[in-house]
């Protein structure tokens, strides 16, 4: 049941408030003293404190009211508090409420204005709790992978991203293929990468190869090595990739591009191991653990006759897709950060543009815009301008709702008096979606 701890030395105020409240079904919880209040506070379930202004005989102090709201913001930071004050005590509540108290009502109080305040509190301390709650669950997730896998310095903060390092970190010690799936530049290569140092062979080499990157006629040789004179220019061998990665993993990227012929060779490597340079006929042994990526969809490949279907199920034994940057927005800023590396600082207009831009080409685009704007920024604060997105990222009126602007937050929770489920049916979001928003932006429950 929600609860609000009363605060006040006249018993007759206690005791009215507590009728009022529980005439609301808010639990009341009374204490006539500082002391008490922060005792009852030490004890947990209280969503908002109501505390008098006033604890002495001198009616025009307000010094331990001061003291006890300074005693809670400092203990209960996301506490919300109502100060209750005299005429005389005004200017001393007005600052307050500067410093973080949530409002304050003149005695003697308007019983609708009070419990339609408390009612906001109480819907926004919910909101607050549920946002720390997710916070804090994200958090420990991040901490139990890092804890129990290497993830090479990999930065992240999605539940999205953190779902993907789950699968790619268990399947690791598992010796069999893995595909790993998602558009290009979104990261493929560093989740193979993880995978790899996971894995069993970690100490063997990681060896990447891109078959989209290779003329069609050359990437059998890359993959498994030629004899001199096998093609035009071989003047001597040299060793393929399945050599150089004996031992440990081999990396195929775009693996959709591997040709026909070089499937079939592929298919018998991943079956036996074996496989022999162009142009010589001894068969070679290796022991390699084989990662693969696409942004293609390999399953329409099969259906079209380009990719075979053997391969496709050798190849994709488990796969790990990796979502485009665009599913996982709060990875955006901190990735952010983590390009600029402290060279410049983010000022609140670039970072609504970061938010507000679909970036179609995923992580390697935005470290681009980064690597560009902290540049061109000479130590001072990036600016949307220095960012050159375009337009849709730096003009608010055009997003979507879905992902509505900071201004546009407070805006609709002001707007709405601080009532969560009002100003989240303003910008057409779920009370859930706005909480995410409520967090990613920094933004504290609406004061007052």
């Amino acid at each position: 049941m929600r609860s609000v701890l009363i605060i006040d030395d006249n018993p007759a105020v206690g005791e009215a408030l507590s009728l009022l409240l529980s005439l609301h079904d808010i639990r009341p919880l009374v204490a006539a003293t500082p002391e008490q209040g922060l005792a009852q506070l030490e004890r947990g379930n209280v969503d908002v404190v109501i505390q008098d202004m006033n604890f002495t005989a001198d009616t025009t102090s307000g010094e331990e009211g001061v003291a006890l709201f300074r005693a809670i913001r400092e203990r209960h930071p996301d506490l919300p508090v109502i100060l209750l004050t005299a005429w005389t005590h005004l200017e001393t509540a007005v600052a307050l409420v500067k410093a973080g108290a949530a409002d304050y009502l003149a005695k003697p109080w308007d019983d609708a204005k009070l419990v339609a305040t408390v009612e906001n509190l109480l819907e926004l301390s919910e909101s607050t709790r549920e946002v720390a709650r997710a916070r804090n669950e994200r958090r420990k997730r991040r901490e139990s992978l890092q804890r129990g896998y290497e993830l090479d310095g990999l930065v992240f903060a999605s539940d999205a991203m953190a779902r993907t390092l789950e699968l790619a970190c268990q399947v690791a010690r598992a010796d069999v293929p893995v595909l790993v799936t998602g558009p290009n530049g979104a990261g493929k290569e560093r989740i193979a990468q993880i995978v790899h140092i996971n894995s069993s062979v970690k100490r063997g080499p990681f060896v990447a190869v891109n078959c989209g990157a290779l003329p069609g006629e050359l990437i059998e040789a890359e993959l498994f090595g030629a004899e001199a004179g096998a093609y035009t220019g071989a003047q001597k061998a040299r060793e393929g990739r399945f050599e150089l990665a004996d031992g440990g993993t081999l990396f195929l990227d775009e693996i959709g591009n591997l040709p026909l012929s070089g499937q079939v060779k592929l298919l018998r490597v991943l079956e036996t191991g074996q496989f022999e340079r162009l142009g010589s006929g001894r068969t070679r042994q290796v022991k390699v653990r084989v990662l693969s990526a696409t942004n293609a969809d390999l399953k329409a490949m099969v259906r079209a006759g380009s990719f075979r279907e053997d391969l496709y199920y050798r190849l994709n034994v488990i796969e790990v897709n990796l979502p485009p940057l665009a599913e996982r927005t709060d990875d955006i800023l901190p990735l952010a950060e983590h390009f600029l590396g402290g060279r410049a600082a983010l000022g609140e207009a670039a970072r609504e543009a970061l938010l507000g831009y679909p970036w179609p080409g995923n992580v390697r685009e935005l470290k681009n815009a980064i690597e560009r704007a902290a540049l061109l920024a000479g130590g001072n604060a990036v600016t949307p301008e220095l960012l050159n997105l375009p337009a849709v990222a730096v003009v608010p009126a055009q997003r979507n709702l879905d992902e509505p602007s900071r201004e546009a937050v407070e805006g609709a929770l002001h707007k709405a008096d601080g009532v969560v489920s009002r100003a989240a049916q303003a910008l057409g979001l779920s009370r859930q979606a706005l909480y995410r928003r409520m967090e990613r932006y920094g933004l504290a429950a609406p004061q007052g």
